[in-house]
């Protein structure tokens, strides 16, 4: 009997040591099985984060961004079509992207070019306005001083004159093709008669001449100066310079 218990308490001895050693490594195995699955998902994550690049097309201004995952370099379709001046359309479950050929781009820039050597530019008509609209201003208040019979000033004059100088020189600065060249000298023209009328009747006040109120009527530099306003209203709105000898 003695010995049986000696035996049986040998065996719980050593039988109590066995399952701690059994917990003991399914720890570490779940420890490092955690520890795998931790670098596997922060590797994972690290590639998968999309670098962004940017996508130039030749001859094209402008830039796309780019996307790149996975080893592929994703873009905008949208972005893409606007940027190559294409197209795009849906048949069905395809896109269709259609980008016009280099012919067509160049007979597209020669037939723009062409209309520009052959009328007006934008900025020339925009800039010749401008100083048509000074110009009558500066006639108009000219003609409505004598009628009413105020004195032509000097200082008053040379402010109308002052402003249409400067959008003269702006118009020339617009000059790019043969008809704004040649609606500029007409214009260029009609900036002098209108500056030799307004100095007429400026020395008139200097030197107390009388001036009545019908002085303008029948005054052919005036006539001039009304008829090439007309004439190059008149080119303006066709876009097409025609001179008619109003401005000479």
């Amino acid at each position: 009997m003695k010995n049986s218990r000696t035996l049986t308490r040998g065996n719980e001895t050593s039988g109590g040591s066995f399952p701690k050693r059994i917990v003991s490594g399914r720890r570490l195995t779940i420890l490092l099985t955690f520890l795998f699955f931790s670098s596997l998902l922060a590797f994972v994550r690290l590639h998968a984060t999309p670098q962004n690049r940017t996508l130039v097309i030749a001859g094209h201004p402008g830039e796309l961004t780019v996307t790149e995952m996975g080893g592929r370099y994703l873009v905008d379709v949208e972005a893409l079509t606007r940027l190559a001046n294409g197209s795009l359309s849906f048949r069905g479950n395809q896109i269709v992207l259609t980008l016009p050929t280099a012919g067509a781009s160049t007979s597209q820039a020669l037939d723009t070019s062409q209309s520009e050597a052959s009328g007006f530019s934008k900025e020339f008509v925009k800039a010749a306005i401008e100083e048509m609209a000074e110009i009558r201003e500066w006639r108009s208040a000219l003609r409505n001083a004598i009628r009413q019979g105020h004195p032509v000033l000097e200082d008053w004059m040379g402010t109308f004159h002052a402003q249409a100088r400067q959008n003269l020189r702006l118009v020339s600065v617009a000059v790019s093709t043969e008809s704004d060249r040649s609606a500029f000298q007409l214009l260029t023209n009609e900036f002098n008669n209108m500056k030799k009328l307004s100095d007429r009747f400026v020395e008139a006040n200097k030197s107390r001449t009388y001036v009545p109120p019908n002085a303008l009527d029948n005054d052919p530099l005036d006539q001039k100066i009304l008829n090439c306003a007309h004439s190059l209203a008149a080119m303006a709105s066709n876009n097409q310079f025609g001179d008619d000898g109003s401005c000479h």
